[in-house]
């Protein structure tokens, strides 16, 4: 039925479908269903401890026997510049002011963290089935141990020269992570956002490079695009924005409303709200201070002045400084429950890739 199996006998799942690590706006209630529709079910760890990440991953097996993808970020630590987070600071003053919020009061630090030995020991204790990465991989020893734990490595790649770096390095699939992605673009080996290639462009030029599995991520919402990913080489698809909009995600009520009123050109890549380039639903501060700005403290740590405005302005019903992270293809989200939505993408692609059959 699937032109390409090794996405289906590597992670034993009914369809080639990832469901994307969404950190911050999914938990273990999303992972649970994707997985029921047929999915492999992605577990974003980035923001959590390892405490409650070994608990989300408890709720997980209590609920569903079907593989799990834990996802780590590996960014290499910053540490955060006082002066370049005092100018940040200053520049948000007026949102504070008009807020009634006090600029000079204390903020909590961002809390992204990159895979550690404790995150790791956490891996071998539970051993998904899968682990994936975002900005590169590990170090050699936490990888080797990853591996030990029995799992399989999937890691995201946004240039050719990434792609082979990754397999190179030891990752069994390759994510291709085109332009049109929504969430952080997971570059590590340029920083150049300009020359991030789209997806149509990327998928064909990964799989030529590199002989592990492709999976394709960005503007990927229906059957026609897993079709198209498939026509392209690869293996299996990566869907995040399309599940934005089920019940079991973690969207705020003004997250939800932007989603649904999201349209083509609804999206920008910004560095202002974490500090890396990302993209998500323009709102007011991208705006206003961006989308690229200089002056955004390194990642994380730009995310932390923000965190008391965001909070503020949701209150109100506003996104003016939320981060509603969405692919470009955000208007053919649908709200319908994710094991749902998953046997129907599933459905559409292979209906649609029996017609170019015949």
């Amino acid at each position: 039925m699937w032109p390409d199996r090794r996405i289906l006998d590597l992670f034993k799942t009914e369809f080639p479908i990832v469901l994307a690590p969404m950190a911050g706006a999914m938990d273990a209630e999303l992972v649970i269903a994707a997985a029921l529709g047929g999915a492999l079910g992605s577990l974003p760890c980035a923001m959590l401890t390892a405490e409650k990440a070994r608990e989300q991953v408890n709720v997980i097996r209590q609920r569903v026997s079907a593989p799990l993808n834990m996802n780590f970020f590996c960014h290499k630590p910053l540490s955060s510049d006082p002066a370049r987070d005092a100018r940040w600071k200053q520049r948000l003053v007026p949102y504070y002011k008009e807020l009634g919020l006090d600029p000079a009061a204390p903020v909590n630090a961002a809390n992204r963290a990159p895979f550690d030995a404790a995150m790791c020991e956490v891996v071998e204790e539970l051993k998904p089935e899968i682990v994936s990465f975002h900005f590169g991989l590990p170090d050699r020893t936490l990888l080797k141990r990853v591996k030990a734990a029995g799992c399989k490595v999937m890691a995201a790649a946004t240039i050719v020269k990434e792609a082979i770096w990754l397999e190179e390095n030891g990752a069994d699939v390759i994510i291709a992570q085109g332009a049109e992605a929504g969430g952080h673009r997971g570059m590590f080996l340029t920083e150049n956002i300009s020359e991030q290639p789209g997806t149509f462009a990327l998928v064909p030029q990964v799989v030529d490079a590199v002989k592990v599995p492709v999976v394709a991520a960005g503007g990927i919402a229906d059957g026609r695009g897993i079709a198209a990913a498939f026509a392209l080489g690869a293996a299996g698809v990566q869907i995040g924005t399309a599940y934005l909009r089920c019940p079991e995600a973690r969207v705020s009520g003004p997250g939800r409303a932007a989603l649904s009123q999201g349209l083509d050109d609804s999206t920008v890549i910004t560095n202002v709200i974490t500090g890396r380039p990302a993209r998500g639903i323009a709102n007011r501060v991208m705006r206003e201070l961006g989308p690229i700005s200089p002056d955004a403290p390194v990642f994380p740590h730009a995310a932390a002045a923000l965190a008391p405005l965001k909070a503020a302005a949701e209150k109100l019903g506003k996104i003016d400084f939320s981060n509603v992270w969405a692919g470009q293809a955000v208007r053919l989200g649908r709200e319908m429950p994710a094991a749902e939505l998953t046997r129907a993408l599933a459905g559409d692609a292979l209906s649609r890739m029996a017609k170019l059959a015949g």
